[in-house]
């Protein structure tokens, strides 16, 4: 049986109460390395198409692809003056990124800093030297 694809906001993220949806698509988006790059290249600025591609050796239709996948995570913008196509990069989803990898990262702070305590203190009572025996 299928499912119903998931609804979107305007901004064409998934519309889940707790956001997840849209964090699959942003992670998805830049677990690839040319979009990565692409990404890098953008946090400069705004940028045509035909320049944003002219370092990958790789096809317009793949470019384009990886564009798309960019756009449907909602992490850049597209439009067309003339006859050139622009991008530039849409900041909030990479805070959400971020923000959600902030939160886990603190947690395995504490989590971490409460496994480091008590193997010292583990470490600490094994070193203790045993007690002498009284006669």
């Amino acid at each position: 049986m299928k499912t119903a694809p998931p609804a979107r906001n305007a901004a064409g993220l998934d519309a889940t109460p707790d956001g997840t949806g849209a964090l699959d698509e942003i992670f998805g988006a830049l677990a690839d390395p040319t979009r990565r790059e692409i990404v890098a290249r953008l946090a400069e600025g705004p940028c045509s198409v035909s320049n944003l591609a002219a370092p990958f050796p790789i096809s317009a239709p793949a470019i384009t692809k990886h564009l798309a996948v960019l756009e449907r995570a909602g992490m850049i913008a597209r439009w067309k003056t003339g006859r050139v196509n622009y991008c530039r990069l849409v900041a909030d989803p990479l805070g959400r990124a971020g923000a959600w990898i902030e939160q886990h990262r603190t947690f395995w702070e504490r989590r971490l800093d409460a496994l480091e305590h008590y193997l010292d203190r583990e470490t600490e009572i094994c070193n203790q030297s045993p007690p002498i025996p009284q006669d």
